[in-house]
């Protein structure tokens, strides 16, 4: 077996990596592959300066700082595998830095706004309960798109008022639930889904109206109806609710770990983008103190 293949092997089996991930790190290697091949290279005798001499071709072919981070990605990792396994003895990438992409902060709603979009939604139908109780659940819990249309009605704990979704590499994790999503979501259990599932139980919360598992589609839907509704101008998408769940609690307290853990991050430095966002106490001092804050009587 190939190096490539064996290290993508041991990302699907040690780590759990999805289907898209491992399309994406096959393709950027395969790119990394064919640079040394056309300068009579193999990956086990290639360089720092081959490296280096690839990421620049990238740069030169228009790619951008971030995609040519995630390229530098896949190659580092590949070498730190090849290392860990003994088939090399040092790693070519380890003093190499990669372009660092600009940092986004995360879209956010208003407390307002996202109040105004989870409550949009219709009651004079099933379907109306039914994104009543998705939109609350998903201001409450802060989960992903994926993690929500995956859960399972025994993922949910109503009585102790948790919910068990799976993130990436098939990690749990334990989020509460508050009381207004518990609410909506006893009240699609108990007065729409069962009407809604027409044969088969797939046994996911959430279906459609044909009682088959909600798509990813049908999700931004919901969510871009629910928007209009609310009157949010802003393009608003899963993640926005998701961003708008962890600074809303950042602005109110919260710790920063505990949001890590909520969100299921794996490293508590991509939580931290929330602590970029200003808080009220911040928009409070700059309301009181910048002399061009306010209208002059």
């Amino acid at each position: 077996m190939d190096p490539v293949a064996e290290y993508l092997e041991a990302l699907q089996t040690e780590r759990g990596a999805s289907p898209n991930t491992l399309s994406a790190y096959r393709r950027d290697l395969s790119g990394f592959l064919g640079f040394l091949r056309r300068r009579g290279t193999r990956i086990e005798s290639a360089g720092a300066d081959h490296v280096a001499r690839y990421l620049l071709t990238l740069r030169q072919a228009g790619l951008g700082p971030r995609s040519v981070a995630r390229h530098l990605s896949a190659v580092r990792g590949l070498y730190r595998f090849l290392v860990r396994e003994g088939r090399l003895g040092r790693d070519p990438t380890e003093h190499l830095e990669g372009p660092r992409p600009p940092r986004r902060l995360p879209r956010t709603l208003s407390p307002k706004e996202a109040v105004a979009l989870v409550e949009s939604p219709t009651l004079d139908d099933r379907a109306g309960i039914r994104d009543r109780a998705l939109l609350e659940l998903l201001y409450a819990t802060g989960m992903r798109a994926s993690e929500c249309l995956a859960l399972r009605i025994e993922d949910l704990n109503l009585s102790a008022g948790y919910v068990i979704p799976t993130g990436k590499g098939d990690r749990q994790r334990l989020v509460p639930v508050g009381a207004q999503a518990l609410h909506w979501v006893r009240a699609y259990l108990k007065t729409a889904r069962p009407s809604l599932v027409k044969r088969a139980d797939p046994g996911t919360l959430f279906v459609n109206r044909a009682g088959r598992r909600l798509s990813r589609q049908g999700l931004w839907g919901i969510i871009k109806k629910a928007a209009r509704r609310a009157g949010v101008r802003s393009a608003v998408s899963p993640h926005t609710l998701r961003h708008s769940f962890a600074s809303h609690l950042l602005e109110r307290g919260a710790d920063l770990r505990s949001i890590q853990a909520m969100l299921g991050h794996a490293d508590i430095s991509t939580t931290q983008i929330y602590t970029h966002l200003p808080s009220a106490a911040v928009r409070e001092m700059y309301r009181r103190y910048h002399p061009r804050a306010r209208v002059s009587a």
